[in-house]
């Protein structure tokens, strides 16, 4: 082009197009594969942030700490929850009773705030050192001094501040909370109901004494978001970010209604048995006979205005039929797209695209298939997915095998490097119980056989010798 254009001779583009191609030097293999599919160090533009829990306690500020925690780490955020409660018992190993918490014990004050100075050491080695993004600073933090501390120490280190306050004043919540959770916290393993009970309420009117909250005007310039009566109505301000738009939204959807969460995967299908990922065809006859004691299973079970979710492949839609009660489709819940590999065995990709599978071994959750989806993909997809699932009661989602191990990631708070590789298998469902601060699993088997389509992590995930030379030798024109 420079030469059509007169800005190069004849001569200049004969040396140039064939002059010796050289080598320069690139990143090592494994950085390189890791800018190719994904680093496995986050990188991120915006400043890390502290997400600050203010109210009194039983207002399940724990509770939300927990959950949010879940959902930002399952999202890619990496996100760590420090609490203030654990670290009293910890350098304290026996509680007393609630006057450690009077307004007016000066000694215990003194070691109540070197608690939280200690705390936000932590949080200040994880989002500096550790790679960490957000810090959850779970405590009560019911007084504009201990938030001023937070707010001072954030701004020296230049890490944004989210206050999260629950305010909730329905007697059957605060009970409920204090029954379920406080009960069985170590500070009354060794007291009886009531008098655990009684101490706690009296450590309750301790701190509303002094709770100061966060205040309309006052507090104008700060982000925060209030939550009343843990879902009634919520009041949020000074959205700064992305991340403390998605965290508004998912407190928006939450709610703690007892429910049960279902899931499976399609009956065993045509393609199973061929040992094919992906595709769309229909169910095998064992399929279809896990499909009929699907139906008899969710009858006997009598779930209360269940409702029942599928992908648009045709293996759940089968599945679902044979229930005989209405569904809806998600494409969201489709399996992952294996690209080029679609309809193909593990043998065939492994002779095909030897490259590929040796690259997919190193890194299950961030390999992308070509022209398809990477597990990590599949989570941003399943977001959607999620978030109505929290603002649902009890549900069906009839899926496939990396859709539900991303699904039960989420609930059962487990790792990237650990979702890929999560036992799913055929014919089997898993009811689903959230708890106060976990998720309660039981699996029923309908005793109907299916092929084993699980694969387990490879023990070797070298990267064949030839790929090495190729990514090792990158060749340009001098």
């Amino acid at each position: 082009l420079a030469q059509a254009q007169g800005k190069m001779s004849s001569k200049e583009h004969l040396e140039l197009t064939q002059a010796p191609l050289q080598k320069i030097w690139v990143p090592q293999t494994s950085t390189l594969l890791q800018r190719r599919r994904g680093s496995s160090v986050p990188q991120f533009t915006n400043s890390p942030s502290i997400i600050v829990m203010v109210g009194l306690p039983a207002r399940g500020k724990t509770y939300i700490s927990k959950k949010l925690t879940r959902y930002l780490n399952w999202i890619g955020i990496p996100t760590k929850v420090f609490n203030i409660g654990q670290y009293r018992r910890e350098a304290m190993k026996t509680y007393q009773s609630f006057e450690f918490f009077r307004p007016d014990n000066q000694e215990a004050l003194k070691i109540r705030r070197q608690f939280a100075l200690t705390a936000l050491n932590d949080v200040k080695t994880y989002l500096s050192q550790e790679f960490g993004q957000v810090a959850v600073f779970d405590g009560t933090n019911t007084t504009r001094e201990r938030r001023s501390v937070i707010l001072h120490f954030a701004k020296e280190n230049g890490y944004k501040v989210f206050f999260i306050e629950s305010i909730c004043e329905d007697p059957e919540v605060i009970e409920t909370n204090i029954m379920q959770v406080k009960l069985t916290s170590p500070d009354y393993k060794d007291c009886n109901k009531e008098e655990a009970v009684e101490d706690f309420l009296k450590r309750i009117e301790c701190y509303k004494i002094n709770y100061e909250p966060l205040d309309n005007e006052l507090d104008s310039n700060l982000s925060y978001i209030k939550i009343f009566n843990v879902d009634s109505r919520y009041l949020a301000n000074q959205i700064q970010d992305h991340i403390q738009s998605r965290i508004v939204y998912y407190l928006m959807n939450i709610h703690i209604t007892p429910r049960s969460i279902y899931l499976c995967r399609h009956g065993e299908s045509e393609l199973n048995l061929q040992g094919r990922i992906g595709g769309d065809l229909g169910l095998s006859p064992r399929g279809k006979m896990f499909a009929s004691q699907l139906e008899n299973y969710i009858k006997e079970q009598d779930i209360k205005d269940l409702k029942v979710w599928t992908s648009h492949k045709k293996r759940t839609i089968q599945t679902a039929e044979r229930l005989g009660v209405p569904y809806e489709q998600w494409k969201a819940l489709n399996e992952i797209d294996a690209g080029v590999c679609e309809e193909m065995t593990y043998e065939e990709i492994q002779k095909c695209y030897p490259r590929e599978f040796a690259l997919r071994d190193q890194d299950k959750y961030r390999y992308r298939y070509p022209k398809g989806e990477s597990y990590e993909d599949l989570v941003q997809r399943l977001e959607p997915v999620i978030m109505e699932l929290e603002r649902q009661e009890n549900v069906l989602v009839i899926c496939h095998q990396a859709v539900m191990r991303c699904l039960m990631a989420y609930f059962l708070d487990e790792s990237s490097d650990e979702l890929p590789y999560l036992k799913c298998p055929l014919h089997i469902i898993f009811k689903l119980t959230p708890l106060a601060y976990g998720c309660k699993v039981e699996s029923i088997y309908l005793n109907i056989e299916a092929v084993d389509t699980h694969r387990e992590m490879s023990s070797n995930t070298d990267i064949p010798r030839e790929l090495e030379e190729t990514l090792d030798q990158v060749l340009v024109f001098s």
